[in-house]
């Protein structure tokens, strides 16, 4: 996935960038699923000093408690059980460059503590170790969560996300990113049509899109490019007529069973409760908190895909883009 646009959101963000990209401190990159984190925390590497040095990446999502430590800070022999040798981490091997931490808010508290010892100090003791390390290192923490949120929720250190903070760069998601759609589009479907031996690339009717530029692209350029590719891939002729938002939309797919999500509060059900008016409260005020909160617990339950939770609140994707605009105009004004 190429960092590719025209937009006035987007070329702003990377002027953002390349401008912080000359300081060396500490950088935030958060953003949605799929609007490109890796690809700018890349990008700020190469732009900066550092840009000969490694540029080491590691998912904190795909690893938890001591494994992860371990990834982060290396190992003494005799550490653990199988330590027969001293391990380096991606701290060590980023050292003269860049650490990227995706998914950084799933850091556990322990290897918070250590990678604020090693902002301040920059250093750090390995997993069984009483030596510190000296690194030289810039961290860049990626993420999709609210981390002031966490914080004030005792789930992040505040003095960590206050040494990381020295910029907070923000992907501007794709529905923001006006006209990008057709180019990204035009850039995905070349790709695709060189990848499958096409001697030229089919062109999306107006039709189709029209259906891409309505989508809400809930999984932003990620999402685009894979349906895309799809409907590159599905054509039988130069056009393409249509487009598949869901591969797994199908009359013989299986019933979806109801599993709870831990963490995840249910959308409230009047129903099953008696309300007790607070007249002290205007009768719009009421009726548009209680669709925020619907909304907000839709959203939640459904992943921020907005047709699963339009299906949850009973609305047809229609009533709820229309119910989404009208909260977010009242929030907005």
């Amino acid at each position: 996935m190429e960092a590719i646009g025209q937009s006035e959101a987007f070329l702003q963000f990377q002027e953002q960038l390349s401008r912080v990209a000359r300081i060396e401190r500490p950088v935030l990159i958060i953003g949605e699923r799929g609007t490109g984190k890796e690809l700018a925390a890349a990008r700020l590497h190469y732009l900066s000093r550092r840009w000969q040095g490694p540029l080491v990446t590691v998912n904190c999502a795909a690893l938890a408690g001591s494994l992860l430590d371990t990834e982060l800070f290396g190992h003494e022999v005799g550490a653990f059980t199988g330590a027969t040798v001293r391990r380096k981490g991606r701290f060590e091997n980023a050292d003269t460059g860049t650490l990227v931490l995706d998914e950084i808010a799933n850091l556990s508290p322990e290897a918070q503590e250590k990678i604020l010892r090693v902002v301040e100090y920059g250093s750090f003791d390995r997993v069984g170790g009483s030596r510190p390390v000296t690194v030289n290192v810039r961290i860049v923490g990626a993420t999709n969560v609210d981390l002031p949120h966490r914080a004030r929720a005792g789930a992040f250190k505040e003095d960590l996300l206050d040494r990381l903070s020295f910029e907070v760069l923000t992907v501007p998601p794709l529905r923001m990113r006006e006209g990008d759609v057709q180019l990204l589009t035009r850039h995905f479907a070349a790709r695709m049509a060189i990848g499958m031996g096409l001697s030229e690339a089919p062109e999306f009717s107006a039709r189709a899109m029209s259906m891409l530029l309505a989508h809400d692209w809930p999984g932003n350029v990620r999402e685009l490019k894979n349906v895309v590719e799809r409907a590159v891939y599905r054509t039988e002729s130069g056009t393409v007529r249509d487009v598949v938002f869901d591969p797994f939309a199908s009359p013989y797919r299986p019933a979806e069973q109801a599993v709870p999500t831990a963490g995840v509060a249910p959308v409230p059900d009047v129903r099953s409760r008696s309300v007790q008016p607070d007249l002290d409260v205007p009768l719009a005020t009421a009726v548009r908190d209680l669709e925020e909160a619907y909304l907000t617990a839709a959203l939640e339950q459904g992943r921020h895909n907005q047709k699963r939770a339009a299906a949850l609140l009973g609305l047809t994707y229609h009533q709820f883009r229309g119910l989404y605009r009208r909260l977010r105009a009242d929030l907005d004004g």
